[in-house]
């Protein structure tokens, strides 16, 4: 589960997601142009990821 900047929690189909950056903000970039803002660091969703 991730954290929307806003603080709503929020569920993303890991199929979907290309790629993820901090700059500084942890943005997630999802198939189709769209893209996400979190507040969990880059090593948090890989953490995420691994353990999933």
């Amino acid at each position: 589960m991730l954290t929307k900047l806003d603080t709503r929690k929020i569920l993303v189909n890991v199929q979907n997601i290309q790629t993820v950056e901090a700059n500084p903000d942890t943005v997630i970039f999802l198939g189709g142009g769209k893209k996400l803002l979190v507040k969990e660091s880059l090593e948090e969703i890989y953490n995420m990821l691994q353990e999933g």
